[in-house]
């Protein structure tokens, strides 16, 4: 990184950045939009249930893997900022390593709460048995997926974003053409779906192996001394992406909890049509946040902070755009884009209605993540965690409970925009408080 380059031309450094990390986090996504076109069209509306009641798993896992990779490179990011380049490779080692424990940890945990889960959320007949089928095989796939994210954010924070795009090219495109071989073809039900997640991601991880072996510059593979130090840095730094992401995935299980007991699993099917959108969206912030976090790590730890502060609006402003264009195309295209997963007309309903009530969020949703983005780059974790809190748990879960009473199904779909709304307020009294300091 050349501090210079940054400060001539803020805005293109940033997409620079940006841009690939938001192609690899929306092909990603498109892996689960992909999945679900499948499972709609080839095994049934219980299988589209079955697989949202499941996220609030993934959101574990992402929890935890954001947590520790974040973090992580947070720290590694203002090492190598100072050009304290060996201290900043012992920290990238640890960060993988931790994060593959982590990983492994959470999968055995979770194996244990399978049950459970299924019957406080009152899953029952063909809905149960996919669950089971699907994130049995899922679990591993989930594992290797933590740790290539990881990696990936290396490779991005030592200035080679196109390299990890074009791994997620490839995965992408195994796991489309492998949904149709094992739906399609072999017709080995949802469990060939999952396999196909599972086949792309340990490909993509021999696509980033060979590049730490023959093509890294700063962060190599070896061994490493275990700092105790580093790594409750790592956790304390990472600690509002956990609760982020954490809270995120408590709130799909809300969700889950209030559409299965008020509307049923017509409704659950209809939230997850609606939610792949937000969840494509939510990747290509994520992407423009884990593009910008090593430029702002890298800048704040070279003292610029003005710079850093200039990087956090810039960036601001592109997901603000970003989230009005979705928000209008998504409203023209909302019938259509239902059709696609499900033709009953009580379902097609529900999605064309809720879209466009959930999707107000998407104007304050992105500048509230890329805030909490830049508080945990520049080392304040706290900040940071207080958004996250706000938008991922404790605005929302209040939302989830109480505005269905009220509002019924629209008021599933009003949780999002009002947690959103109250949480930005947050967020510009924190910039507020930061600026003054």
């Amino acid at each position: 990184m050349d501090l210079e380059k940054i400060r001539q031309n803020t805005a293109g450094t940033i997409l620079q950045f940006s841009v690939p990390a938001i192609i690899a986090m929306v092909l990603t996504s498109l892996i689960t939009v992909v999945d679900g076109f499948f499972i709609g069209n080839y095994i049934g509306e219980e299988g589209i249930a079955a697989v949202n009641l499941g996220l609030p798993v993934i959101y574990l896992f992402l929890s935890i893997g954001l947590m520790v990779s974040v973090g992580g490179v947070a720290i590694a990011g203002m090492l190598f900022g100072a050009k304290e380049l060996a201290a900043c490779n012992q920290v990238f080692r640890q960060t993988i390593v931790t994060t593959a424990v982590f990983s492994v940890m959470t999968a055995l945990l979770v194996a244990l709460f399978f049950e459970p889960m299924l019957d406080i959320l009152g899953a029952a007949g063909q809905v149960r048995v996919y669950f089971g089928t699907y994130y049995g095989i899922l679990l591993p796939e989930l594992v290797v997926m933590v740790v290539n994210s990881s990696f990936g954010m290396f490779i991005r924070g030592e200035g080679s974003p196109q390299y990890y795009m074009k791994v997620n090219i490839v995965g992408v495109l195994f796991n489309i053409v492998l949904d149709y071989v094992f739906a399609v073809v072999v017709s080995s039900g949802i469990a060939g779906i999952a396999i196909a997640s599972l086949i792309s991601e340990l490909v993509s991880l021999a696509l980033i192996l060979y590049y730490f072996r023959k093509k890294a510059k700063v962060y190599r593979l070896g061994r490493f001394s275990f700092s105790v130090s580093v790594l409750r840095r790592t956790l304390f730094n990472g600690s509002s992406e956990f609760i982020g992401e954490m809270s995120t995935g408590i709130a799909m299980f809300a969700y889950n909890f209030v559409i299965m007991r008020r509307i049923g699993v017509d409704g659950v099917t209809a939230f997850t049509i609606v939610g792949y959108v937000s969840y494509l969206f939510s990747m290509v912030v994520i992407g423009f946040g884990q593009g910008a976090s090593p430029l702002m790590s890298f800048v704040y730890g070279a003292k610029d902070y003005g710079l850093a502060k200039k990087l956090r609006r810039r960036t601001n402003g592109m997901v603000l755009a970003i989230g009005a264009v979705v928000f209008g195309m998504m409203t023209l295209l909302s019938g259509w884009y239902s059709g696609l997963f499900v033709q009953r007309d009580a379902i097609r309903q529900m999605v064309q209605s809720g879209m466009v009530i959930f999707m107000v969020s998407f104007f304050f949703s992105g500048i509230n993540a890329i805030t909490s983005f830049y508080f945990t780059s520049i080392g304040k974790a706290l900040e940071s965690a207080v958004i996250s809190m706000s938008r991922g748990l404790v605005v929302l879960l209040a939302c989830i409970f109480v505005l269905p009473v009220w509002f019924g199904m629209t008021g599933v779909w009003l949780a999002a925009p009002v947690t959103e709304a109250v949480t930005i307020v947050i967020s510009l009294w924190m910039v507020w408080r930061e600026k003054g300091k």
